[in-house]
């Protein structure tokens, strides 16, 4: 019997080097094609690093309840390693030190929280984002106007950089701009086409919308569209959509910041492999957003980085 239990013992050990390592994947909200792009990009890397990706968010960007109790959760199944962006800076704080006092490496990817207990923070240069479509504001509007602001929501770390990117070039370089409205979507399209119908009705002239989400900029351009104003009101928006991309085609969509949701889905998920395989991933890596417009669409390169083989990975 001891013989046979010494004989078992390397087999049992084997059998668990052979399990594979978990990664839960946990989005703000896993309804936005943003967030699909993130979800391809970090399977991509799941299939190449022969690790499992255990994806899960919540259905609204709003809802941070939700999400910390799946941060919770996959703590309690003691998966091998986090990545979170995360939906409120300050509400996700506990939920993700949790998960670091488990031993569990966490990776914070887009947008962050208020904790140093983390092992890396990817995300887009925002303030960069944000500064790219005043100037591209600006641009368009020959540096004077009424220009509305659909911002996203209190507590959302990458976003808050991007509209005070926004408003910084704005102060600095293009006083003539005038920023009528600013208002929070919550993610919600119907409440950002509520917030754009009122502010032509309240603010004759208007000739500019800057939105630093996709969900914005579709719910602005419905507005846009029930009022005929589609393609004469300049329209600015950080991320897109296929809708997006085909009005940007037919000039009622003047300029996309965009980033690379698949390349960070990537390099989170990667960080954690990289860290679980005995390295030590950078501390912080920003990745550089770029303002693509109509003339922009021919080019492969734009085309791949706006619509990414998401079905391939899923």
């Amino acid at each position: 019997m001891k013989r046979r239990a010494l004989l078992a013992w390397p087999l049992a050990a084997a059998c668990k080097r052979g399990v594979k390592k978990r990664v839960a994947v946990i989005p703000k909200s896993v309804a936005h094609i943003f967030w699909l792009s993130v979800e391809a990009g970090a399977r991509a890397a799941g299939k190449e690093a022969g690790v499992e990706i255990l994806w899960n968010g919540p259905a609204l960007e709003s809802d941070f309840p939700r999400q910390i109790q799946i941060v919770d959760s996959m703590v309690a199944q003691r998966v091998d390693g986090i990545a979170i962006a995360a939906a409120e800076r300050q509400a996700l704080t506990a939920a993700i030190e949790r998960a670091g006092d488990a031993g569990i490496p966490v990776v914070i990817f887009d947008s962050g929280a208020d904790t140093e207990k983390y092992l890396s923070f990817i995300s887009t240069d925002n303030v960069k984002a944000g500064r790219l479509g005043a100037r591209k504001m600006g641009e368009l509007l020959g540096g004077k106007g009424k220009v509305a602001m659909i911002l996203h929501a209190p507590g959302s770390f990458s976003t808050m950089d991007r509209e005070k990117g926004f408003k910084q070039v704005r102060d600095a370089e293009f006083p003539g701009l005038e920023v009528v409205v600013e208002q929070f979507a919550l993610g919600d399209q119907a409440k950002a086409r509520s917030i754009v119908e009122n502010a032509l009705s309240a603010h004759a002239g208007l000739r500019g919308v800057f939105c630093s989400t996709e969900p914005a900029a579709t719910g602005a351009m419905l507005a846009l569209e029930a009022r005929g104003m589609a393609g004469k009101v300049k329209v600015v928006t950080v991320d897109s959509s296929e809708n997006l991309i085909e009005q940007m085609k037919q000039d009622k969509v003047h300029a996309l910041v965009a980033q690379d949701p698949f390349g960070m889905g990537h390099r989170a998920v990667m960080s954690i492999v990289s860290k679980l395989n005995g390295s030590i991933p950078p501390r912080r890596v920003e990745m550089e957003p770029r303002v693509i417009t109509k003339e922009d669409l021919d080019n492969p390169e734009v085309m791949r980085l706006l619509k990414p083989d998401i079905a391939k990975y899923r």
